[in-house]
């Protein structure tokens, strides 16, 4: 079982394991060195890997249906069955042959066991097969009433079948005679651990389906039977931080048939109605019914199809590989492909057939606006016009305007006045346009409101306008230089400041103090800037320890965001919310752990310097931390004491509870924390003036600066999975990280949001703050659901 401190729902799933084997060997490498002073280092460890020839697996897993075994993230409730389970693992590495030939054993599971020889890092090979699988699932769906998806509505999907695969992970060095799909041709210096990179390549899995349907209300799809979909990694090399390219091959078939959907009349469900009431329609022409296509997925979520068959002879057409790109990334090429589709009559009467079914009103505005489409293309046809370029003389373009509106020239006359007007910058004649739309337009007067906002819009686009005239200010010096704030900067390094203290002296090391500044700083740099402080100063000497750990930890979240910042948003980038939470997590934990050791010191009490993550990691086991992580979750119904005593939660106040947003959001005061600076303040300033948070300007201790975060929120705004988990819990990790830092760092991400590159936005900036206040939190408890405006 597991929960979420802040997510509704949770997961209890029972499996019993009949039986279970293992057998292996353990063995240094040659050349291997123990040397028991040496400090433990995830690096380390990976440079003294064993030898190592293991392998364990499971037999005959299943799921006891009194078991009630079930997963609820709040969004989707799951209920699963599993018959005849089956896993075996196996790890290798450090020989040149295959142990296996003379270790091997009869009670292995019976799944094809290929030949394996790694002699550099180790390989973990995992096979799976699940004789019979069945998910019931229920997720909560958002009113759409246009489509009579009411509030409240639920999507019921069952699915059956079985499934199986095999997950190849080899762990070893990075291969420098040849660049990798990482575009790594060298191992990063400031970070040893990307010198080793992980193998995904070779790894499949396959489901196939004995029952598949989604109900939603009325309406309902079905999947053929014995539908097949498989999933094969063809290369995938990343380093430590996930960074590189993946490409895997898709394929399905859906046994030469098509999914149907069935409507039936609301109210009705259709898995009870009679068959006289059903309505049904195929969803997918016959070249879409099998296919394959290769899709690359970017270290950044990114996804791209390169390659595309279907079940046409040639292979070659309309439905090939651009066209699946043009849906998912869509690039110079898409539009004329979409074009072409558009064109296509048998798929468009096959897509009318399914709009009708969903939405009538909806399929007579398609319809119509298919036909004149089909009818443009014969018009251009006609006369010739092949490009854009063909219809700039005014004369061509009032003929083909009139032909498209009445199909002769009779319309000539009318159209030629208001084009000259637009060509000569005088904007659109609106009361003429929507009375030439009258007379020609059928449907008109059903769809009046909306054609005169058209118009309209289009007027205000092509009216003229004035431009603001472009100012220069001559004098513009930074506010730490206005005498009116240099009071509240002091002891804030400026760039030119650190460029001087790394220069000074680089044959001995840092100034401990010097080191500490430059690291609580490296937040607010640029990755350039990061990227130059290191380089200057090489040597792990030069720096403290705890602060040079710093500063390649913010040198690789900066590398990373600044790739998420060039691509995100839309469906092409589907999966990036995954991606980010890969970093996101363990740098938003850092951050708040430094917080609350500044708030404990900023109230007199005293506690140890807080370990890096990765010291944490060492100084408990994983078992350990996941016992951890469930007694210390906040719950609103208990609380665990100083004494290791669960308390009754009478005695314990709601910031006890809630993150750091929720406190914000609830008006309730957070510990003061007075602003740390690496110089003493100016002597003009009273005592009382300097520990005021509000006086001397206060970095903070978060690990990702003003500009990461802002470009992280706009990433989730952005994302076309809004109201997934996932991108919640992002979006909350972010603002709980803001509200656990100095009031200046909301405000220098605002900043960000509202100057990127250092342009002013204001329209981006008042866009992204509404989009924030409609933040979904419906994953959330309402206990811990924040007022997203008192945040602000």
């Amino acid at each position: 079982g597991a929960t979420h401190p802040i997510l509704k729902g949770g997961s209890l799933i029972t499996t019993v394991i009949e039986s279970i084997y293992a057998h292996g060997s353990l063995s240094a490498r040659e050349n291997a060195v123990m040397d028991l002073t040496e400090r433990r280092r995830k690096r380390n460890i990976l440079r003294h890997l064993p030898a190592v020839e293991f392998t364990a697996g499971v037999q005959n897993v299943f799921i006891p249906e009194e078991s009630m075994s079930y997963s609820d993230d709040g969004q989707t409730k799951c209920i699963p069955e599993l018959k005849g389970g089956r896993m075996k693992v196996r790890v290798l590495g450090g020989f040149d042959k295959d142990p296996a030939r003379t270790n091997s054993r009869s009670d292995d599971v019976d799944i094809a066991d290929d030949i394996l020889c790694v002699q550099d890092g180790i390989m973990v090979v995992t096979d799976f097969v699940a004789e019979s699988f069945v998910l019931n699932n229920e997720t909560h769906v958002n009113e759409f009433p246009e489509l009579e998806i009411l509030e409240r509505s639920l999507m019921s999907v069952i699915l059956s079948g079985n499934f199986g695969g095999c997950i190849a992970t080899h762990l070893r060095p990075q291969k420098l005679e040849s660049e990798t799909t990482s575009g790594a041709k060298a191992p990063n210096l400031y970070n040893p651990l990307e010198a080793y990179e992980i193998d995904f390549t070779g790894s499949n899995a396959s489901l196939k389906l004995k029952e598949g349907s989604a109900t939603l209300g009325h309406r309902r799809v079905i999947c053929p039977t014995e539908t097949r979909v498989d999933l094969a990694i063809v290369e995938s090399i990343v380093d430590m931080s996930f960074e590189g390219q993946t490409e895997c091959e898709v394929s399905w078939d859906f046994n030469a048939t098509s999914p149907i959907l069935q409507t039936v009349d609301v109210g009705l469900s259709p898995r009870h109605a009679s068959h006289e009431n059903r309505k049904q329609v195929e969803l997918l022409i016959h070249e879409l019914r099998q296919g394959r296509l290769n899709l690359n997925v970017s270290s950044v979520g990114g996804l791209s199809v390169k390659k595309a068959a279907t079940t046409r002879e040639d292979r070659e057409g309309l439905y090939d590989w651009k066209f699946f790109n043009a849906l998912v990334a869509p690039d110079d090429e898409s539009v004329s492909r979409l074009i072409q589709v558009v064109h296509d009559k048998r798929t468009m009467k096959k897509l009318l057939a399914v709009i009708e079914l969903l939405n009538s009103d909806l399929e007579r505005v398609a319809r119509y606006a298919l036909t004149r489409a089909w009818k443009a293309k014969d018009i251009f046809d006609k006369e010739g016009i092949s490009d854009p370029g063909k219809l700039i003389p005014g004369h061509r373009m009032a003929r083909l305007g009139s032909l498209f509106l009445c199909g002769d020239l009779s319309q000539l006359d009318d159209l030629m006045p208001i084009i000259q007007r637009v060509v000569a910058g005088n904007g659109l004649d609106v009361v003429k346009v929507k009375d030439l739309l009258r007379r020609n337009i059928p449907l008109y007067d059903d769809w009046a409101p909306e054609i005169d906002r058209i118009v309209r819009w289009i007027d205000t686009a092509l009216s003229p306008m004035d431009a603001p005239r472009p100012y220069i200010e001559n004098h513009c010096p930074p506010l730490s230089e206005l005498p009116k704030y240099q009071a509240y900067f002091e002891g804030i390094p400026s760039a030119k400041s650190i460029y001087e203290k790394l220069h000074e002296k680089q044959q001995l090391p840092l100034d401990p103090a010097v080191s500490a500044m430059i690291a609580q700083a490296a937040p607010y740099m640029s990755l350039n800037q990061i990227e130059f402080v290191l380089t200057t100063r090489k040597r792990p000497s030069d720096w403290q320890p705890f602060d040079l750990r710093r500063i390649r930890y913010v040198y690789t979240i900066k590398k990373k965001v600044k790739d998420i910042s060039e691509s995100y948003g839309g469906l092409s980038f589907l999966p990036q919310s995954f991606f980010v939470s890969i970093f996101l997590g363990e740098a938003t934990r850092a951050s708040l752990r430094a917080s609350n050791r500044s708030l404990k010191m900023g109230s007199g009490l005293k506690e140890d310097r807080a370990p890096w993550p990765a010291e944490q990691e060492r100084q408990t086991s994983t078992l350990g931390k996941l016992r951890r992580r469930r007694v210390y979750a906040p719950q609103p119904s208990s609380y665990l004491q100083e004494s290791g005593q669960y308390g009754s939660a009478e005695h314990l106040s709601n910031d006890d509870m809630l993150s750091p947003a929720g406190r914000v959001a609830s008006q309730n005061n957070i510990t003061p924390r007075k602003a740390r600076s690496f110089r003493q303040a100016p002597t003009d300033v009273s005592e009382s003036d300097s520990a005021d948070v509000d006086t001397i300007y206060d970095l903070g201790d978060s690990l990702l600066g003003p500009q990461d975060v802002a470009i992280l929120l706009q990433a989730g705004l952005a994302s076309s999975m809004k109201g997934s988990t996932v991108v919640q819990l992002n979006q909350r990790m972010l603002l709980d990280l803001m509200a656990s830092q100095p009031k200046s760092f909301a405000i220098a991400v605002l900043a960000e949001i509202g100057m990127p590159g250092g342009e002013g936005s204001p329209r981006g900036l008042c866009s992204a703050l509404m989009a924030l206040l409609e933040l979904d939190q419906s994953s959330f408890t309402k206990f811990h659901r924040i007022d997203m405006v008192r945040v602000w």
